[in-house]
């Protein structure tokens, strides 16, 4: 019944227990309005206790709250703004607007409880999503429509190439986007929503969507469901192709944790909570093409430890069509993006998906590095001369295309001085093809290193020999 009024009997934290009148006990996931000193908190019902308690799970800081405090039940469960009023704003987990604009004009405000598209409404055709990063669209390809996770522990560069993702699919694609950032560092949210403010033409299609590191875990939970439900309407009214871009995924898990010890739940393996994979679950199904449109998902995924068995990792694997795995290895070698190709894949790798040329090319960049990486104890131990010609050969080449396979970035121009670039995937496949039929053996590495397509590699060859 809505407009049931309760009264707090206990708080724990963010998770407050209300007790509502016998025939008026507000349904699981509704949301309910408590009066803290004269400001709304909102929570939402969790749990149904007995002895018309139920416990609910705060929005807000619940400091100076206390018991008696009344609680209205809203009817329903928490509801935001969507529609194309949302574009170029940026929100909080309520729908509220974060960015001084005024608030949301919205003609319809959906829950953000929703089940995923039926079996029917699904399709199931793969196509291709270009992103103008060559190692990714070489060595893993995403689908249009698809799950990409990009994994890596602290500081190998998950955001930057995030933010890279944002840039490149905006710029040549035109897509509408959302940008979930769940529990990741406030000021990378600032510095996100300041580069948006400079590039209007990208952020005019794109809504922002943050709830940060400091914030309460009930917020960090459901913040990635805010941002998705945003994105489906662009999907299922207004038939687009959307992109979703969720920064990051493992502190959603990380929120979960933390709510299911609020509540009381005895924890599952490593501490997580015993719900992991329907929470997962009930995010991931949700994102996913249909006959009207779809969703193209970014998550980031922090691996703490890099620790890649870690059961808040492990779960999001299975829910993937891509996995771009970034290695402090590759890191430490400056080759940026720090992306490790033979720890990448994707199920779009298919010659009847990429083509024949595509898929040959890629399957060979893997044999080559694979087979420098088998040489590296060898190389150690006794060095480089030591090996056979045809071992040096496919040393140097590896080497090389390592080197091509960096690119600098748009979004990290004012760190490297360096203009962006974007290369198409016909200009990557033959650039690596070219290189492995030996085509430049006699070019230096360093001319490999940080250019765009294979043709400035002679260019940049020439101004180092010049300069040396």
């Amino acid at each position: 019944m809505a407009g049931a009024t309760g009264k707090v009997v206990q708080v724990i934290g963010t998770v407050v227990d209300i007790e509502f009148p016998p025939d008026a006990l507000p349904a699981i996931y509704n949301a309910v309005d408590i009066d803290n000193n004269g400001e709304k908190v909102v929570a939402e019902v969790q749990q149904h206790l007995g002895n018309n308690w139920v416990r609910a799970l705060t929005m807000a800081t619940t400091d100076g709250l206390r018991r008696g405090a009344t609680a209205v039940d809203a009817g329903h469960p928490i509801a935001v703004p969507v529609g194309p009023k949302t574009l170029g704003r940026l929100f909080d987990v309520l729908g509220n607007a974060l960015d001084n604009q005024g608030a949301v004009d919205a003609e319809q405000h959906w829950p953000i409880h929703r089940p995923p598209p039926t079996f029917e409404e699904q399709e199931t055709e793969p196509q291709i999503l270009e992103t103008g990063i060559k190692i990714v669209d070489l060595i893993a390809p995403l689908a249009r429509g698809g799950k990409v996770g990009l994994y890596g522990g602290a500081g190998v560069g998950k955001t930057v190439l995030i933010k890279e993702l944002i840039n490149n699919i905006a710029r040549e694609h035109g897509g509408r986007s959302v940008f979930a950032g769940v529990g990741e560092r406030s000021r990378e949210g600032n510095d996100l929503w300041v580069e948006m403010l400079e590039s209007p033409e990208v952020y005019e299609k794109t809504v922002l969507v943050f709830g940060q590191m400091n914030e309460p875990p009930g917020v960090r939970l459901r913040v990635a469901l805010t941002g998705l439900t945003m994105a489906e309407y662009f999907r299922d009214v207004d038939g687009q192709d959307v992109l979703f871009f969720v920064d990051n995924i493992y502190r959603y898990t990380l929120a979960g944790m933390e709510v299911s010890a609020l509540l009381g739940r005895m924890p599952s393996a490593v501490g997580y909570q015993p719900t992991l994979a329907t929470e997962v679950g009930a995010l991931e199904e949700r994102i996913t093409t249909t006959r009207k449109g779809s969703i193209t998902s970014f998550q980031a995924i922090y691996v703490p430890a890099d620790d890649y068995t870690d059961p808040g990792v492990a779960t999001t694997f299975g829910h993937l069509d891509s996995s771009v795995t970034l290695d402090r290895g590759v890191f430490e070698q400056a080759l940026f993006p720090a992306m490790d190709p033979l720890a990448s894949s994707s199920r779009m790798l298919d010659p009847l998906i990429v083509g024949q040329e595509h898929y040959d090319v890629a399957q060979e960049v893997l044999r080559t590095l694979q087979r420098y990486k088998d040489l590296q104890d060898i190389i150690a131990i006794l060095g480089i001369d030591e090996l056979s010609d045809d071992d040096k050969i496919a040393v140097a080449r590896a080497r090389r295309v390592q080197r091509f396979l960096t690119q600098p970035m748009f979004v990290a121009e004012v760190f490297t001085g360096q203009p962006g670039q974007y290369v198409p995937i016909r200009e990557t496949v033959r650039g690596a093809k070219e290189i492995l039929e030996g085509r430049y053996d006699e070019l230096p590495e360093q001319a490999f290193y940080n250019i765009g397509a294979i043709d400035q590699a002679s260019e940049k060859a020439r101004t180092l020999a010049g300069t040396a």
